[in-house]
């Protein structure tokens, strides 16, 4: 019968103690995959540890599909510094570099300008209307490392999703025929 025959006859043999032994598995897998997020979301000060690069702003320092590694401590963020941040009304946060640190004399609070090292000007078009600087709650982490390349795979299944629902379906299809 071939492949697919096998596996039609190996779902058909499945008993109710396999299969729920393989769904507690699967559930195993998926929770602590979550606590190793939020472990490295405490250990790393940044509510987004782990970010994909986008788009090629920032290149050549980093190309699209790169994965970078953030941190987020209390030292004053410096210029020349590339760092994350969100935009209030945007959902998709930006890597780009701090090229101005500017400090408030009344408050002390530091407000940095950023700018993308493949763009022309700085990033205060980007910015909410009205806005000139990014404040420190804007910031999700400063970049301390990277993986060229690897974040192609969460680029590919954003944008052609079909691929996605292949690969889970895969991966579905896998745990229901194991034989273990």
């Amino acid at each position: 019968m071939g492949w697919i025959g096998d596996t039609v006859d190996s779902v058909k043999s499945i008993q109710l103690r396999q299969l729920l032994t393989q769904a507690v598995s699967l559930g195993m897998i998926v929770t602590s995959a979550l606590i190793i997020w939020k472990g490295l979301m405490c250990i790393t000060g940044s509510e987004s540890p782990v970010v994909v690069v986008l788009s090629g702003s920032m290149e050549p320092g980093f190309k699209r599909g790169d994965i970078l590694f953030l941190h987020m401590s209390k030292d004053p963020i410096r210029a020349g510094e590339i760092v994350v941040f969100n935009i209030d009304g945007r959902e998709i946060p930006i890597v780009h570099r701090v090229i101005k640190v500017h400090e408030r004399q009344d408050t002390g609070e530091v407000d940095v300008l950023t700018k993308g090292d493949n763009n022309y000007g700085d990033d205060r078009l980007l910015y909410a209307q009205g806005q000139l600087y990014l404040n420190r709650h804007h910031i999700m982490g400063r970049a301390v490392g990277f993986l060229p390349y690897v974040g192609w795979v969460t680029i590919i299944m954003t944008e052609k999703p079909i691929i996605k629902y292949i690969l889970i379906g895969a991966l579905g299809l896998l745990v229901i025929t194991s034989k273990d």
